[in-house]
């Protein structure tokens, strides 16, 4: 999507502090950090939200969760703590740009509810 700014970090066009990157997925640092780590894991295809999930993205999102969050997690030395994955959605939700994004938090204890 041309105006959709995950697209262009996922492209390139727009730098960031990439930590990892294969064929479908980037990750890379959250500019407004809120945990001493966070990460933002996104797909390179243009998905809106977790309610644009179909069918044919179930390996895009298995390869996700299965291969790149814990290896994230390992390599950034919060897999033996803990961390969380939050995926907002939506306007209530705090989905703040219209693109499927994980973020990977930790580093510190979190709190529930999260607010």
């Amino acid at each position: 999507m041309a105006d959709c700014v995950f697209c262009k970090i996922a492209a390139k066009e727009i730098p960031s502090n990439l930590v990892y990157e294969d064929e479908q997925v980037t990750a890379f640092k959250d500019l407004e950090p809120q945990a001493p780590v966070h990460v933002l894991v996104i797909p390179k295809k243009h998905i809106e939200s977790v309610l644009a999930l179909s069918d044919e993205d179930r390996a895009l999102v298995a390869h996700i969760f299965v291969d790149v969050i814990p290896q994230l997690a390992k390599t950034l030395g919060v897999d033996a703590k803990g961390f969380r994955v939050v995926a907002n959605t939506g306007e209530e939700g705090g989905q703040t740009v219209k693109h499927l994004h994980f973020h990977l938090l930790g580093g510190r204890s979190m709190q529930w509810p999260p607010g």
